[in-house]
């Protein structure tokens, strides 16, 4: 299967990352720029309250700003993500003061979320930048069980 015709809301979670995995930067770019980001945006932001770890949370109460770059138009796609009394909602309008902002290219996103990239390696590499808390920032990765390739 092709990551053109992939869709990560019905596919299972690992099988939707080994695609990713072995598909070519230019691929996924070319899928990230084409009119079935937005919906590939939205499926990946709803799959991560399923795999938000509460437990690990405890009493964080926290607004994130996801900023995802690479639009066709040169853009940005801000999703908004609340974790508050042991959960996590998202919602792809940011509303509230984020203590945390995640900015990162589309591709890099992809890789992030299906555990083909590092949170620590992408920021060290520039392609991740974070601004606010920086405890929360360096928590962040333990929140969430990141399917395995």
């Amino acid at each position: 299967m092709a990551v053109n015709d992939a869709d990560p809301a019905t596919m299972d979670p690992r099988e939707f990352a080994r695609l990713v995995k072995k598909t070519p930067t230019a691929e996924l770019r070319q899928m990230m720029h084409s009119e079935r980001r937005t919906a590939v945006l939205d499926e990946l932001f709803s799959s991560m309250p399923g795999v938000f770890r509460a437990d690990r949370a405890r009493t964080l109460d926290a607004v994130i700003h996801w900023v995802i770059g690479d639009r066709p138009d040169g853009g940005t796609d801000t999703y908004e993500m609340v974790i508050a009394n042991g959960a996590c909602t998202l919602s792809p309008a940011p509303h509230a003061e984020p203590r945390l902002t995640l900015a990162l290219g589309a591709v890099d996103f992809l890789n992030l979320v299906t555990g083909n990239a590092h949170a620590v390696a992408l920021v060290m590499r520039g392609k991740l930048k974070t601004s606010g808390d920086l405890a929360l920032t360096a928590k962040f990765p333990t929140l969430f069980d990141v399917p395995k390739p």
